[in-house]
């Protein structure tokens, strides 16, 4: 079949699965698109087209730029399924500059990735460095997804502090980061947090992440609570 034929059958489909309430729902959770672009299609089946199509997918992935939300979506999880490092590398680096909201980046997580991270390290320091916020934003996750673990270096930590960038989506991400190295790094993160993370909202926002979630401890909340009170 076509391309065109494809896309027009894939677009069809997806207007079958619309929901109009759930468009509402989504477009209020992320205000800075366009609401026109929201059909309103489950992430559910939305992976589940992703996985119908996984063995035929190299046409729309390169119909770059997508018209709906769900394409995005449906681009994001298609490259979540890809086995190969090099070409789950090489297709999320050609995304990366079309994705405009906080709902598709967190969706861009490659399995791939995940035996391989360590050849990521030059890759998230560019994108931590790239003027686009949402390249940004996706740097920071791979180093919460991949790095905090058996890979983690307390240079990480350093890296997101110093990122001082006022864009809002860039601030939730490094406050997320915080949190979960929090929980699973604490004495190194603490230290930083105290000492190296000079941005106030980010400090407070982490530590009230940390406080939300069961993986820390009762003392360790405790201390982040005195810390918050410290800040005034």
């Amino acid at each position: 079949m076509p391309t065109s034929g494809k896309a027009k059958k894939l677009e069809e489909q997806l207007k079958g699965l619309c929901d109009e309430q759930y468009a509402e729902f989504g477009a209020k959770l992320i205000p800075n698109i366009e609401r026109e672009s929201i059909l309103g299609v489950r992430a559910p089946e939305l992976k589940r087209i992703a996985k119908d199509m996984s063995d035929d997918a190299g046409w729309f992935l390169h119909q770059l730029p997508h018209r709906w939300h769900e394409e995005n979506m449906l681009h994001a999880y298609l490259l979540c399924g890809m086995k190969d490092f090099g070409q789950a590398l090489e297709e999320t680096e050609r995304f990366l500059p079309y994705v405009t909201n906080w709902a598709v980046c967190d969706s861009l997580s490659p399995k791939a990735f995940g035996k391989q991270a360590e050849k990521l390290v030059g890759k998230i320091e560019r994108w931590m460095a790239d003027d686009h916020e949402y390249k940004v934003r996706f740097g920071i996750s791979m180093l919460m997804r991949h790095f905090l673990d058996e890979r983690f270096e307390q240079s990480q930590l350093r890296q997101v502090a110093a990122l001082q960038r006022e864009e809002y989506y860039i601030k939730m991400m490094q406050a997320w980061y915080f949190a979960t190295a929090l929980a699973k790094q604490w004495d190194a993160t603490i230290k930083c947090l105290q000492n190296d993370v000079t941005d106030d909202w980010v400090k407070r926002k982490s530590i009230q992440k940390a406080l939300e979630s069961y993986r820390v401890s009762a003392e360790h909340k405790e201390l982040l609570r005195k810390l918050r009170k410290n800040l005034g």
